[in-house]
């Protein structure tokens, strides 16, 4: 752990060295913590700024709010203040804390009141807090207020307490922080006294505030949040101190309790006991497992009680580590003084068969040892004291094989090879060394085959080292006697000192073997993850799962979740699977309802062929993960089950992701669908009607009052008529023409036409629009023939002459221009309204987007000139608006049509 102390050293932690050295750069922060409004925060920090300025420290006040509080005013006298600065918001004028003042000024200690203040708009920063931060990186001391309720974490439970949401928040991260914390603390009864003396609030305020937020019960509440989160930070001050001095610890200013885990059968009662204890004493848990080289040669039973106590452990609450090490007494010790661990609870059961000693070592080592720890010794029951049945043949024999670990036949010839080679050279140089450096020529052949082949080849080494040495180094030579009793001596040495070198070199063989296990292990968990986080949709992401569980567990996978009829289906599978059997399929069924294994290997329906674990993430049940082996005689490992947890726990936080991306995008979808249809029938409602009435009108006066008007005012009806159905004509017109472009049915149909006479249909066909809009030409002498589908072009043209009459004052000029420009035909559409934001220039061609003008909208649907871009790309030209165009007024819009190579013969209809 990089938090660690290095106990053996003494050496502080690196992690805290970099943070103090971090804080030497910048300025310290002290907040005046309270529990509510009025408890004195301020006056506390403005007295004790004054000692600090009779001190000789240049203090600055940088803002200070007094709230008109007499006493507290009397305080700001004789410091030093930077003026505030002025911000207009809306009409209003508000003072501000002015940084760039208070930076130039640059005193040793500011004070900056009411640290969750949010800053006016037209401010550098949006919050106060982050005005400090800037102080503080200029390396400025800061002073500062704070109320407990401001804090971010702590807003829904304010909200419950109060019943008041407070909107102004700072980070957690800002308290913690902090270089000192002090309380400013009052209890509830002098505060509502306070409160009714008007020292808080004015009477009427006070009066209301009594009533609510300040009553006892809230005060009360807010005053234990207050109290509980500075003696947090003070122990967390505290742990920071003795990792940057490298004190071992632990001090037991506060409990901490560490459930010591193992295959020990009692640990199901280590973990309630150490909850309990944990929960009377309001103390944080730990759960910690140390993982030495022998955990692989555990039996599974054992393996699983030691999945079981962490799982155990994780749902009680507490942190779960697994710290790997030889020594457990030590790591315990090591972790305990790191985490100010005072108490730990460990479990003593019966000695193992075998091994009647080795149970008590590590109690042994805990209990005599200068940890100055308290221990809680869980004992066995009457029945675990009995005599301990036999083990089972199977695991005895894995205990026998679990010391030859890596043996090969290799290592006989291996052995015997390497003996021979050492007694040849020990031959060899005999004239130059003694014999009894021989000796270490057979060790090195030891130490070989202890790293190659394993201890049981590092055993027979040894042996026929021995026997070698004995033959050809020792007299009398060639026989196996020994005359000299000091070579006896010497034998047994090196025979001890070969075993214990080989134990220890296999040793390290094992460690290095079970690194490399969980190596694996993270590997395959990091390319799972890696693959997850990439798929998008919900098939890759059970395409993946699938995949990599059959992969690495060579099993059958399936993943069952539910369908539109809300029942569970068969989703992915590898290799695909349509069906499971009815047993397979109850079982599933059964994973999904109660939240547990089901299936074959569990005690719940274990006739099935499948094993089901649910997918389940904290908000909601995803589905099940089923896996099938092709030989299922040969079990699944703890291993290989606790993978199967952290795929299937990582498989349903993936799939709630893909499930959760879909529902956002449905959700914009409905939103963006929403709109368009308000949009819509906001369009329509005001543009089918206005043309209707006044149809209706019209028509209503003909009827009723025809006989009675003269020629002029039936004509003028008429007129009205015959221009408003136009006028109708073109909404449903452009309505349905966007219909067409929508769907992709509309085709345009090219034919060579003149663009002259385009221009001059579509005038006359807006001659009650342009009446009062005097139109100017601007046509280049023989513009080209352009390829195009002619009704198409002449709406566009009739959108774009009526959408600049709309948009025009009365009288005001319409220039309409044809050129050809290089490579292109272009035709603009000048007008003399008031123009279009720079901003707005490429979203007037957005469906239903209308430019308003001033305080009012120009009637219309917003679907013209959108209906041109759509036609115009259709053409494969472009069109583009520009504004202003003189006298800061007027829009361009600008049609370009590729210029392509004429026919050689014109049409009939174009002679």
């Amino acid at each position: 752990m990089a938090e660690d102390l290095d106990q053996d050293g003494g050496r502080p932690s690196p992690d805290a060295l970099l943070e103090a050295a971090r804080k030497e750069r910048r300025g310290h922060l002290k907040i005046f913590l309270g529990a509510a409004p009025g408890v004195g925060k301020t006056y506390a920090m403005l007295e004790a700024a004054h000692l600090r300025w009779r001190e000789g420290v240049d203090v600055v006040a940088g803002v200070v709010e007094t709230h008109g509080r007499g006493e507290t005013g009397v305080l700001l006298q004789g410091l030093a203040a930077v003026p505030t600065r002025t911000i207009d918001y809306r009409g209003k004028a508000f003072a501000e804390m002015d940084l760039d003042a208070l930076l130039t000024r640059r005193p040793q200690l500011a004070l900056v009141d009411e640290l969750a203040h949010t800053n006016i708009p037209g401010s550098r920063h949006l919050k106060r807090h982050q005005d400090v931060e800037e102080l503080l990186e200029a390396g400025i001391d800061v002073y500062t207020t704070l109320n407990i309720q401001h804090l971010e974490s702590l807003n829904d439970i304010i909200a419950q307490i109060a019943r008041v949401r407070v909107r102004e928040t700072i980070p957690d991260r800002v308290l913690k922080d902090a270089d000192d914390i002090e309380l400013v603390d009052l209890p509830p009864h002098e505060l509502i006294k306070r409160l009714k003396e008007g020292k808080v609030y004015v009477p009427e305020r006070a009066q209301r505030a009594m009533s609510h937020f300040f009553a006892p019960g809230n005060l009360t509440a807010l005053r234990e949040l207050a109290l509980r989160h500075v003696a947090e930070r003070v122990d967390d001050q505290m742990l920071s101190f003795m990792r940057a001095h490298a004190i071992s610890g632990p001090w037991p200013t506060r409990d901490r309790i560490m459930a010591c885990l193992n295959d020990n059968p009692l640990m199901s009662r280590v973990v309630r006991t150490a909850q309990r204890m944990a929960e009377r004493r309001k103390a944080p848990l730990l759960g910690v497992y140390v993982e030495t080289s022998s955990h692989d040669r555990l039996s599974d039973a054992a393996k699983h009680r030691i999945r079981a106590a962490l799982q155990m452990a994780e749902q009680a609450g507490a942190e779960v580590l697994t710290v790997p090490g030889e020594d457990v007494a030590a790591e315990l010790i090591r972790l305990a003084r790191a985490r100010n661990v005072t108490l730990l609870v460990l479990g003593r059961s019966r000695p193992r068969w075998l091994w009647p000693f080795s149970r008590g070592a590590m109690l042994d080592t805990l209990i005599h040892g200068d940890s100055a720890l308290d221990l809680h010794i869980i004992t066995g029951s009457a029945e675990e004291k009995a005599l301990p049945e036999l083990p089972k043949a199977s695991e005895t024999l894995r205990g026998v094989r679990s010391w030859f670990e890596g043996w090969s036949w290799l290592g006989i010839p291996a052995s015997l090879g390497g003996a021979a080679a050492a007694t040849a050279a020990g031959t060899l140089l005999e004239p130059v060394i003694p014999a009894a450096s021989v000796s270490l020529l057979y060790l090195l052949v030891v130490f070989f085959c202890s790293i190659k082949f394993g201890l049981g080849a590092a055993l027979l080494a040894a042996v026929i080292a021995i026997g070698s040495y004995n033959f050809f180094f020792l007299p009398p030579l060639y026989t196996f006697t020994i005359d000299d009793p000091q070579n006896v001596v010497s034998l047994v040495v090196f025979l001890v000192v070969a075993i214990l070198s080989s134990h220890l070199a296999g040793r390290v063989r094992n460690q290095a073997r079970a690194a490399r296990t969980r190596e694996a292990r993270t590997a395959a968990l990091y390319e799972f993850s890696r693959k997850i986080a990439g798929a998008v949709k919900e098939d890759d992401v059970l395409w993946a799962v699938c995949h990599h569980v059959a992969t690495i567990l060579r099993v059958r996978t399936v993943v069952l979740m539910p369908g539109r009829s809300q029942e569970l289906e068969i989703q992915a599978g590898y290799p695909p699977e349509d069906r499971l059997d009815e047993k397979s399929m109850a079982a599933a069924i059964r994973s999904w309802e109660y939240n547990e294994p089901a299936g074959w290997g569990t005690g719940t329906l274990p006739s099935s062929q499948w094993l089901f674990m649910p997918l389940r993430t904290a908000h909601t049940a995803i589905g099940v993960l089923g896996i099938q082996f092709s030989q299922p005689e040969s079990g699944l490992a703890p291993e290989q089950r606790w993978l199967l947890d952290v795929v299937a726990g990582q498989a349903a936080l993936a799939i709630e992701r893909t499930q959760l991306f879909q529902d956002i995008e449905d959700a914009r979808l409905a939103a963006e669908t929403e709109k368009l249809r308000s949009a819509l029938l906001s369009s329509i409602s005001h543009d089918l009607r206005t043309p209707l009435s006044s149809i209706i009108g019209a028509v209503t006066s003909l009827i009723n009052f025809g006989l009675r008007l003269d020629e002029k005012g039936r004509r003028d009806l008429q007129h009205t008529i015959r221009e408003e159905a136009e006028r109708l004509n073109r909404f449903i017109g452009n309505l349905l023409d966007m219909t067409r472009i929508e769907s992709g049915a509309m085709q345009p149909k090219h034919e060579w036409v003149d663009l002259e006479d385009l221009i001059t249909t579509a005038v006359t066909r807006l001659t009650s629009v342009l009446a009062r809009h005097p139109v100017e030409f601007e046509i280049a002498p023989d513009l080209p023939l352009i390829h195009v589908d002619y009704i198409l072009i002449e709406q566009v043209l009739v959108n774009l002459l009526e959408n600049a009459a709309k948009y025009s004052p009365d009288d005001a000029v319409i220039t309409l221009t044809a050129k050809t420009d290089a490579a292109v035909v272009m035709v603009e559409v000048i007008d003399q309204g008031v123009g279009i934001p720079k901003d707005k220039l490429e979203q007037v061609f957005d469906m239903f987007y209308r430019v308003k003008v001033g305080d009012r909208q120009i009637a219309g649907t917003g679907l013209g000139l959108c209906i041109c871009r759509s036609i115009v790309q259709a053409h494969g030209g472009t069109i583009v608006a520009d504004s202003p165009v003189r006298d800061d007024q007027g829009t361009r819009i600008t049609v370009r049509f590729p210029l392509e190579p004429q026919p050689r013969a014109l049409p009939e209809e174009v002679e």
